[in-house]
Protein backbone atom coordinates (compact mmCIF):
# COMPACT_ATOMS: atom_id res chain seq x y z
CA UNK A 1 0.00 0.00 0.00
CA UNK A 2 1.77 3.33 -0.93
CA UNK A 3 1.92 6.73 1.38
CA UNK A 4 -0.48 9.11 0.51
CA UNK A 5 0.93 12.45 -0.39
CA UNK A 6 0.45 15.25 1.64
CA UNK A 7 -1.76 17.84 0.36
CA UNK A 8 -1.22 21.90 -0.15
CA UNK A 9 -3.19 22.21 3.58
CA UNK A 10 -1.59 19.89 5.40
CA UNK A 11 1.91 21.37 4.02
CA UNK A 12 1.22 24.74 5.16
CA UNK A 13 -0.54 23.85 8.22
CA UNK A 14 2.46 22.29 8.94
CA UNK A 15 5.05 24.75 8.14
CA UNK A 16 2.92 27.24 9.87
CA UNK A 17 2.38 25.35 13.22
CA UNK A 18 6.61 24.62 13.15
CA UNK A 19 7.67 28.92 12.24
CA UNK A 20 5.20 29.71 15.38
CA UNK A 21 5.38 27.03 17.56
CA UNK A 22 9.33 27.48 17.51
CA UNK A 23 9.25 31.81 17.90
CA UNK A 24 6.64 31.09 20.46
CA UNK A 25 8.50 28.93 22.47
CA UNK A 26 12.19 30.65 22.09
CA UNK A 27 9.79 33.54 23.19
CA UNK A 28 8.45 32.32 25.93
CA UNK A 29 11.63 30.57 27.44
CA UNK A 30 14.15 33.21 26.52
CA UNK A 31 16.97 30.77 26.42
CA UNK A 32 20.40 31.02 24.41
CA UNK A 33 21.70 27.88 24.96
CA UNK A 34 22.56 25.63 22.16
CA UNK A 35 21.27 22.60 23.45
CA UNK A 36 17.74 24.22 24.97
CA UNK A 37 17.14 25.60 21.26
CA UNK A 38 18.02 21.89 19.79
CA UNK A 39 15.17 20.74 21.92
CA UNK A 40 12.51 23.57 21.15
CA UNK A 41 13.08 22.95 17.63
CA UNK A 42 12.79 19.33 17.89
CA UNK A 43 9.81 19.88 19.76
CA UNK A 44 8.58 22.80 17.24
CA UNK A 45 8.89 19.66 14.57
CA UNK A 46 6.94 16.66 15.85
CA UNK A 47 4.17 19.49 16.56
CA UNK A 48 3.94 20.14 12.95
CA UNK A 49 4.45 16.83 12.35
CA UNK A 50 1.24 16.16 14.39
CA UNK A 51 -1.02 18.71 12.71
CA UNK A 52 0.16 17.97 9.35
CA UNK A 53 -1.38 14.73 9.89
CA UNK A 54 -4.42 15.26 11.50
CA UNK A 55 -5.70 17.95 9.07
CA UNK A 56 -8.36 15.55 7.47
CA UNK A 57 -8.04 14.26 4.00
CA UNK A 58 -10.55 15.57 1.26
CA UNK A 59 -12.99 12.50 0.82
CA UNK A 60 -12.33 10.61 -2.55
CA UNK A 61 -15.82 11.13 -4.63
CA UNK A 62 -17.41 8.27 -5.77
CA UNK A 63 -18.08 8.11 -9.52
CA UNK A 64 -21.37 8.68 -10.15
CA UNK A 65 -21.27 5.41 -12.40
CA UNK A 66 -21.62 2.20 -9.87
CA UNK A 67 -21.70 -0.34 -12.92
CA UNK A 68 -19.40 -0.79 -15.55
CA UNK A 69 -20.40 1.18 -18.89
CA UNK A 70 -22.29 -1.33 -21.15
CA UNK A 71 -19.74 -3.07 -23.84
CA UNK A 72 -20.50 -2.20 -27.70
CA UNK A 73 -20.54 -5.63 -29.86
CA UNK A 74 -17.12 -5.85 -31.51
CA UNK A 75 -17.66 -6.31 -35.24
CA UNK A 76 -15.93 -9.49 -36.31
CA UNK A 77 -15.69 -8.81 -39.97
CA UNK A 78 -15.25 -5.38 -42.01
CA UNK A 79 -17.90 -4.10 -44.17
CA UNK A 80 -17.69 -2.73 -47.82
CA UNK A 81 -18.03 0.42 -46.30
CA UNK A 82 -15.15 0.37 -43.63
CA UNK A 83 -12.90 -0.30 -46.55
CA UNK A 84 -13.69 2.82 -48.77
CA UNK A 85 -11.77 5.78 -48.24
CA UNK A 86 -12.67 8.68 -46.12
CA UNK A 87 -13.27 10.85 -48.63
CA UNK A 88 -15.22 9.47 -50.62
CA UNK A 89 -18.31 8.73 -47.73
CA UNK A 90 -20.94 10.57 -48.15
CA UNK A 91 -22.02 12.38 -45.03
Amino acid sequence: MAMPRPTAAQLAYGACTVILSTLAMLLLSQTSSGAWIAVIAVAALALGLLVAMTVPLPQRRRAAVEQPAPREPVRASRTAQDREPVRGRAA
